[in-house]
Order: C-alpha cells, then sequence, then structure tokens
C-alpha cells in the first residue's frame, strides 16, 4: 500500500455535510491551513500561502464530526491524501482531498471537552466490536457507558493502585500566559 499519510492543521471553512450513501455514512467540510513565516525584513510574522483540502469521513468518525465540528473550529486531520479529479466543460479538473483516519480539535487553540460514544458490543464476547476494532469491552469486562462522570469504571477509566499515580498540587497548575 503506497497511501500518503498526512497531518493536517487547520480551520474548518464551512459547516460540515453529512449524507447517508450506499457505502455508509460519510461527512465533508473543507480545511484551510495557512502557513506562518518569520520576515526578517518586517521582524515579524506574516501569512504564507493558505492550503485548501477538502475532508471526507466515514462512518463512525462521520457521525462524530458532524455533530463536534463547525465552521471556523481549529483542527488537526490526519489520514489519506487522495486527488479528486472530474471533467468540466472547461476541462479536466482535480483538487486535493484527505480521507481522514483521525480529526480533532486543536488543543493549542482552546479547550474541549470530550465525549466517548458508544460502540457495538460484540455478541461474543471477544472483544471486538462489528467493526473489527478492540470493543470497550476489551480486557477489563464490560463498560457501562452510562455511569456518571465522577464513578471510575474498569475498562474505561484507570482503576487500580492509587499509589502508581503521581500526586498533582497547585504548583503542577501554573498557568501559561495566552501570548508571550
Amino acid at each position: 500500500m503506497n497511501d500518503t499519510i498526512v497531518t493536517v492543521v487547520g480551520n474548518v471553512v464551512d459547516a460540515p455535510r453529512r449524507n447517508n450513501t450506499q457505502n455508509g455514512a460519510v461527512t465533508n467540510f473543507r480545511l484551510a491551513s495557512t502557513a506562518r513565516r518569520y520576515d526578517a525584513g518586517s521582524e515579524q510574522f506574516v501569512d504564507s500561502g493558505t492550503f485548501w483540502v477538502d475532508v471526507e469521513c466515514w462512518n463512525g468518525l462521520s457521525g462524530n464530526v458532524a455533530g463536534s465540528l463547525s465552521k471556523g473550529d481549529p483542527v488537526i486531520v490526519q489520514g489519506a491524501l487522495t486527488t479528486h479529479s472530474w471533467e468540466s466543460e472547461s476541462g479536466p479538473r482535480s483538487k486535493p482531498r484527505i480521507k481522514a483516519f483521525a480529526v480533532g480539535p486543536n488543543l493549542a487553540k482552546g479547550m474541549s471537552v470530550f465525549k466517548r460514544s458508544g460502540r457495538p458490543a460484540d455478541a461474543a464476547g471477544t472483544g471486538v466490536a462489528a467493526t473489527g476494532e478492540p470493543g470497550p469491552q476489551s480486557g477489563a469486562g464490560p463498560v457501562d457507558d452510562h455511569a456518571t462522570p465522577d464513578q471510575p469504571v474498569a475498562g474505561r477509566d484507570y482503576v487500580g493502585d492509587e499509589s502508581a499515580l503521581h500526586p498533582l498540587d497547585a504548583d503542577d497548575l501554573d498557568p501559561e500566559p495566552a501570548h508571550a
């Protein structure tokens, strides 16, 4: 397999669009990534060129992206870079496209709250969901996705010897300035 795997940091430039196809659910959005460089002449950072790319997200990722992203959100996208080609009145055309494997918020630009989505449990108890990926029960028994957030659950949260965890104190939480 000679896929070109890329990671692009940028901003969502249009509202994600979700559609159901015969191949499954797909969510598409456009991403803009603008490079910055230091200009010695003006002694400041300036915008360089902008890379525009369409992103397609399939199946489980499709629903999570459609329910999580909005126009303007800073994101990080990892996936396979391809070229979408078509014929137009003026001849052959093409543009880049990423088939996303993972999409997430760019936490350098803000904070996020993660909510785990439920996965279909496997019927045989093997810990592998219908997608062939490890299911929520892998290795630690069933996971209760409806547990309260303050209640640790084996297989989802760390449950074990508390001495293995490092204590957290106020000195560890020194705020950093937003702009240096």
